[in-house]
Parts: structure tokens; C-alpha cells; sequence
């Protein structure tokens, strides 16, 4: 199997506020009606696929070869090593949609990815966004987002960054025009996903009351997004608060997860050192750490959904055999609890049965980058449950 690569956008000085570039947006995104102004016209050359946008749909009810509509199933792993099989098939036809953004993905070799449908995409979909089909509509554009490879070349800003929002922008754009109907949103995504987002958001819906009449919430995991210390809004957002109940819509989930303190140089939990993409945390702001296992505080109990396949990859000592679900989950093995230091803020994992019991995350990319590649799979059943409650809650 294809080495699946999470990483975040790592930026420098050069970061573009894209928010201050009009001219630029006006001339690139496709711009909703819903938000009161007009499309323009799609490209004269369209991507295969394509729709009259020229947006291509990853993911979109309906879609023929769809990663975020299938049958998925659970291998449960009790604390004796019991097995017991789970299976969740999406829903029907469930009241609000969910709006996902792959991570940093893409093995193609240039600066920004064109769009087409890799299987590096349709495996993170399926791992990360297919859950969240028993609760919503998943609508998962393909954007041109920058590469592993731009990644490894250090060229994260400028005009790549540029391209890559404008590009999620523009899908951002057709969706409500074509396809919301003025149904309720969820936000999702992960490291440039989540980064992404934290723009996307600021642009559209932060201080447009209309818009964000739409927003159920946002899950912003592993982009470093910040608050005003102590406060719930501040620092990425003005109006958009972070969440404090599963009842409450309307609000955002953000974090980034490690098993202790983050090192000095960590890339996540460090708001000294935290790596952005179009925008990273300023002086005088926290990084923002909401628990989605206990929203009013506290710890809570971690419900993993970890990719079968990918645990060989991701933790040290993986079950043998191997299952052959999609997922395996360890309940009750595992907690979380937002821990703060003055600016700093992460969601600290805590395994709290013996080793033999439940695997020990490592992820790939070493200490400073924590446990970066849990921070959807950790979580993903109380984040999948959050959706539901809110879903009940929403009014629009």
C-alpha cells in the first residue's frame, strides 16, 4: 500500500493573507448566491469530471464510486482481546451536510495537485469523512491543494498557498449555490484541511450573519487554530465561538493531540512555534483546544476509529492478526483532556488500560509533530456522535 502522508502546511514569513487580497478572490472564486453575490464564469477548460463549476466532487450524495457512502466496518477490540465486529451503512437521507477537507495528501509531483481523483484521496476520505455519512451528506470537494512534494521542497506560501484556497474557495462557492439549499453545515477538516478552513471561515462566515445562520460547527483538527486567551472567540474568529456543549451550534472543535507536553519546537500545541498555512497564531492569541469527549471541560473517553490497514504504520505494537475491517476501535481504553500553558494548548491522550490491552500511538513524523496522525482517527466516534446531537439541536 501507498506510505499515506498527514502533514500540515508549514509556512514562513511569507504567509498570504488572503482575506486582503479582493482583487485576486474577485477574480478566482465562484462566489454563492446564498452569501448574496454572483458566480462567475467556470473554466473554459474543465477537469474530467468536472461539474458545470468545474468543480470536481470527491465526494457528493449520489456520486457513482463514492469513498464517503459505503458500508464500513468496526473490529472492537475488548480489554481480553475479544473481537466483535461492528457494521454502519449512511444514512438515508440525514437533515443537514458535512463539508470535507482532505489533509495534505496528494503524491503528485508538482507544487499544487490538479484535480484529479487519486487513490491517496479516496483512502483518507474513507478513513476520515465515510464515518460521518450515518449523520450527514458528505460533500468533499478535489482542490488543488499544495503537495507532499511542495512540502518537501519548502514551498508552502506564496503563490501555492494561494492557489489551494482559492481553488477550496471556489468549491466552497458552488456547493452553497448548487447544492446546500439552505441546509445546515458541519465543517471538517484536517492540517491543511483544517488551515484551510480556519480562512474559508473567516471569509465567508465570521462576520456574516447570514452565512453563518448555516454553520452547525466547524472541526478544525490539527490547524492551529487560536482564541483569545480564556475566551471563546478572539484570535481566527470574532463571532464564531468554540463549543461548549453538544447542544450548542454554531461553534467550533479545534485541537492537537499528544500523548504529553509538546516539545519546545513542537509544530502543534506550541503557539510559539506552530505552523499555519494562510495564517498561523499571532502574538497575544492561545491556540485553541476544545475536548470533543468532554466539550464543557474535564476528560472524557476517547472513541477511536483507527484505519485497520494503517496500523502497522501508526502504532508500535499493532494486533496480530491484522483485522480486516476498516476500522478497529479500543473502548474505554483511552482519554483526553485539554491541557494549557499560557498560549500553549493541546489535547493530551492518556491510555488508561495496560499496554498489552491497546496499542501505543506513535504516528510517523516524530515527537514535534505529536500525534498528528490521530487527531480524526483518536477521536472519530465522539466527533461522529457531536455531529448527531448537533444535528438534533440545529434550528436553521
Amino acid at each position: 500500500m501507498t506510505r499515506m502522508t498527514i502533514e500540515p502546511m508549514i509556512c514562513g514569513a511569507a504567509r498570504p493573507a488572503v482575506r486582503r487580497l479582493p482583487g485576486l478572490l474577485g477574480a478566482v472564486a465562484l462566489v454563492a448566491a446564498a452569501c448574496g453575490q454572483t458566480s462567475t464564469t467556470p473554466p473554459a477548460t474543465a477537469a474530467p469530471g468536472a461539474d458545470a463549476a468545474g468543480i470536481v466532487w470527491l465526494c457528493m450524495p449520489g456520486k457513482a464510486d463514492n469513498p464517503c457512502e459505503s458500508t464500513l466496518t468496526t473490529t472492537v477490540m475488548d480489554a481480553s482481546g475479544k473481537r466483535t465486529k461492528q457494521s454502519t451503512t449512511p444514512a438515508a437521507n440525514p437533515p443537514i451536510d458535512c463539508f470535507y477537507v482532505y489533509p495534505t495528501i496528494s503524491q503528485q509531483q508538482k507544487l499544487n495537485a490538479d484535480l484529479s481523483i487519486d487513490k491517496e484521496e479516496v483512502t483518507i476520505a474513507t478513513w476520515q469523512a465515510a464515518p460521518f455519512s450515518q449523520v450527514c451528506k458528505v460533500y468533499a470537494p478535489i482542490y488543488p491543494q499544495a503537495t507532499i512534494a511542495a512540502l518537501s521542497r519548502g514551498m508552502m506560501s506564496g503563490d501555492v498557498a494561494t492557489v489551494a484556497y482559492t481553488g477550496l474557495l471556489a468549491a466552497l462557492d458552488d456547493y452553497l449555490a448548487n447544492y446546500n439549499h439552505g441546509r445546515g453545515i458541519v465543517f471538517i477538516g484536517h492540517s491543511q484541511g483544517a488551515m484551510l478552513l480556519i480562512s474559508l471561515l473567516e471569509d465567508r462566515f465570521d462576520t456574516n450573519p447570514g452565512a453563518r445562520k448555516l454553520l452547525v460547527s466547524a472541526f478544525l483538527l490539527g490547524g492551529s487554530a487560536t482564541v483569545a486567551p480564556g475566551k471563546t472567540t478572539g484570535g481566527d474568529f470574532t463571532e464564531i465561538p468554540t463549543c461548549s456543549s453538544a447542544a450548542q451550534t454554531g461553534c467550533v472543535v479545534g485541537y492537537s493531540s499528544f500523548w504529553d507536553t509538546p516539545p519546545a519546537n513542537a509544530m502543534f500545541g506550541r503557539a510559539a512555534t506552530a505552523v499555519g498555512f494562510l495564517r498561523g497564531p499571532k502574538p497575544g492569541e492561545q491556540l485553541m483546544c476544545v475536548n470533543p469527549t468532554a466539550l464543557d471541560g474535564g476528560k472524557g473517553v476517547l472513541q477511536p476509529m483507527i484505519a485497520a490497514v494503517d496500523l502497522p504504520r501508526v502504532v508500535a505494537d499493532p494486533p496480530s492478526p491484522l483485522p480486516t475491517t476498516t476500522f478497529v476501535t479500543y473502548p474505554n481504553a483511552y482519554s483526553a483532556e485539554c491541557k494549557t500553558s499560557d498560549a500553549d494548548a493541546w489535547l493530551q491522550i492518556t491510555r488508561t488500560v495496560p499496554a498489552t490491552a491497546a496499542p501505543t500511538w506513535t504516528g510517523t513524523e516524530g515527537p514535534t509533530w505529536g500525534l498528528h496522525d490521530f487527531d480524526v482517527a483518536g477521536p472519530l466516534g465522539n466527533l461522529v456522535d457531536l455531529v448527531r446531537a448537533q444535528s438534533a439541536a440545529f434550528k436553521p
